[in-house]
């Protein structure tokens, strides 16, 4: 059944998913609106990854329902929901190391390798240095450099949603922020954001929306700027790092 509601880009709805008899995902309902952002935060094992993988057809839901732009996306595969306008970007192993960003890229149209040219342009746009090098293996970049590649990648089907797994984890602070400034100019270019991020205070001063995680539930909700002040989410989850400035 179709959802309506036509500013939603993403909702999920009472979402749970387990490993055996282990629920992993308990009734997890979030939304993101069209052109949002949306952080995803909480302690180590609490489902944040899970969940996005989830969102992503790569682990079968066992309850609940998942709507794209109105449409029921629950039960879809990785390749329906990139065709459909929803980008990935895992947290490790997310480049072709033997390929050139710019085969890499290419990857990233598979589906519409007649895209390649205007893709790679918008892309090139956003991340200059990947124009400059594009002849260069991506096995030889530095870990922001492979961020950069993994994130326009991702975009190369003009994606209407961008799903960022711990997009800054193993950077450098400074390389960390780019990250998340990479991230911003991306969703004013047009794309809906969902982040998963342990660094929880930089990730709650971009997003306009934020869920805590804990123990595979929703355990609060709200906006980022109001979570990132909540003395019971800075206590349990933020503690010193709530304190850091943008």
């Amino acid at each position: 059944m179709a959802d309506p509601t036509p500013d939603v880009a993403l909702r999920l709805r009472s979402l749970s998913l387990a490993y055996g008899e282990q629920w992993a995902l308990r009734r997890i309902d979030v939304e993101l609106p069209v052109g949002g952002t949306l952080a995803v935060i909480g302690p180590n094992g609490a489902g944040k990854s899970t969940l996005l993988k989830a969102l992503f057809g790569l682990i079968p839901v066992r309850e609940g329902t998942v709507t794209f732009l109105g449409d029921d996306i629950s039960g879809l595969k990785a390749n329906k929901l990139v065709g459909k306008g929803i980008g990935f970007v895992p947290q490790t192993e997310n480049v072709f190391p033997s390929l050139t960003i710019a085969e890499n890229l290419q990857m990233g149209c598979f589906q519409d390798p007649k895209r390649y040219t205007e893709r790679f342009k918008f892309v090139a746009d956003l991340f200059p240095a990947l124009n400059d090098r594009r002849n260069q293996r991506a096995g030889s970049l530095s870990g922001g450099e492979r961020q950069m590649v993994a994130m326009g990648r991702a975009l190369m089907m003009d994606p209407s949603v961008l799903l960022l797994d711990e997009p800054s984890a193993g950077l450098s602070p400074s390389l960390q922020d780019e990250v998340f400034v990479q991230t911003r100019a991306i969703n004013k270019a047009g794309v809906s954001v969902i982040m998963v991020e342990q660094n929880a205070a930089r990730c709650l001063q971009i997003c306009d929306r934020a869920y805590v995680l804990d123990q595979g539930r929703n355990a609060y909700t709200g906006t980022g700027q109001a979570l990132a002040k909540d003395p019971k989410v800075i206590e349990l989850y933020l503690g010193t790092l709530a304190t850091a400035e943008p």
